[in-house]
């Protein structure tokens, strides 16, 4: 139950959807391409993301100083009862 709050959380805020989108429209994305894209400033753009990342939306790889976000995709397992 609480990871499903934390989820319903996160997308509780207009931002964090925009930023969701845009992500996946463009498939990764730095932090420098979000920044200038979305018109925000680091620190903001930085908290809603680790709020993104925190709830199991986004997939985060560094490369060199950079770090590149993508969307987390999710292996569903099928239960036979």
């Amino acid at each position: 139950m609480e990871v499903f709050l934390k989820s319903i959380s996160a997308l509780n805020d207009e931002t964090r959807v925009l930023i969701l989108r845009f992500i996946d429209v463009h498939s990764e994305c730095c932090v420098c391409d979000l920044q200038v894209s979305l018109e925000m400033i680091q620190s903001r753009l930085s908290r809603h993301l680790k709020i993104l990342k925190d709830a199991g939306f986004l997939r985060v790889e560094r490369k060199g100083t950079w770090a590149y976000y993508s969307i987390r995709t999710l292996t569903v397992f099928a239960v036979k009862l």
